[in-house]
C-alpha cells in the first residue's frame, strides 16, 4: 500500500519523537557519555534499530518516511530502494514494499569472497536509487554508500532516515556537496521537546542535553573528545 495522505511534517516529527520515547529508543547520559560511531562523546543516544521489534510503531514510521520522501522528492522519483548495511536494510525493505519498488542493500565494504560485491540484489545502470538508513549524525557515513551505488551506473540523489541529529551545521553541506538531499522524520530538538512535555527528568540532565544541542563541538571538546 502506498500512503498518500498523512499529517503535516511538524505533526509527524512530534509523533515520531513520542514513539521513540515509548519504545525506549532514547537514552540520556548517566555517569559517562555515550560514544558515537565517530568515536566522539555524546550525552544523548538514539537506538533507531529498536522500532523493528515494535510492529505498530514500525509500520507507522515507515508510512511516515514513505510519504515524506514522496512529498519532498516526487511520487515517481525512484526506481530502486537501497538499504545501508546493517540498520538500513529492514527499513529499506519496508519502504520498498510501500512504494512497490525493487529493494537492494549496500555493504559497508566488499564481502571478500564470491563476487566481492558491495551491492546485493539487482541494481542497474540508470536507475534512480533512494538510500534508506536508520539515522544520520553528520552525514559522512552516507557518502561511501552513495559512491557504491553510483559505481553501478545508477544515480543516488536522495537519502531518507528516521532520525537526523539536526545539530551539526556541516551535515546538509556535506551531503549537498555530494549531490544528495536528506529526508528525515525528526531531530534531537523534537525529542527534547517531547522529553520536557513528558517530565520526570532531572534538571541537570536536561541542562547537559541542551548544552550539547546548542554547541555539540564545544561540549565534546569539554568531555573528552
Amino acid at each position: 500500500m502506498i500512503p498518500s495522505s498523512y499529517p503535516s511534517q511538524e505533526e509527524m516529527a512530534r509523533l515520531t519523537a513520542r514513539m521513540l520515547w515509548e519504545i525506549g529508543a532514547v537514552h540520556f547520559m548517566g555517569d559517562e557519555p555515550f560514544k558515537l560511531a565517530s568515536g566522539l562523546p555524546s550525552p544523548v543516544y538514539i537506538d533507531c534499530r529498536t522500532p523493528i521489534s515494535h510492529p505498530r510503531i514500525r509500520s507507522t514510521l515507515m508510512d511516515f518516511l514513505t510519504v515524506t520522501v514522496m512529498r519532498n522528492a516526487g511520487f515517481e522519483a525512484f526506481d530502486n530502494i537501497a538499504g545501508g548495511e546493517t540498520a538500513g536494510i529492514p527499513f529499506a525493505a519496508l519502504v520498498a514494499e510501500r512504494m512497490a519498488l525493487p529493494m537492494t542493500y549496500v555493504r559497508k565494504k566488499p564481502k571478500g569472497y564470491g563476487r566481492n560485491a558491495r551491492i546485493e540484489g539487482k541494481m542497474t545502470e540508470g536507475q534512480r536509487v533512494l538510500l534508506v538508513e536508520d539515522l544520520t549524525t553528520d552525514g559522512g557515513s552516507k557518502l561511501s554508500f552513495v559512491d557504491a551505488i553510483r559505481e553501478t551506473g545508477a544515480t543516488c540523489a536522495h537519502t531518507a532516515v528516521i532520525f537526523y541529529y539536526g545539530i551539526f551545521p556541516e551535515t546538509t553541506k556535506t551531503l549537498g556537496d555530494h549531490g544528495v538531499e536528506l529526508h528525515y522524520l525528526c531531530t534531537w530538538h523534537d525529542v527534547l521537546a517531547e522529553a520536557k512535555a513528558r517530565g520526570g527528568f532531572e534538571p541537570a540532565t536536561l541542562a547537559a542535553v541542551e548544552a550539547f544541542l546548542e554547541d555539540p563541538r564545544k561540549w565534546q571538546a569539554e568531555n573528552g573528545a
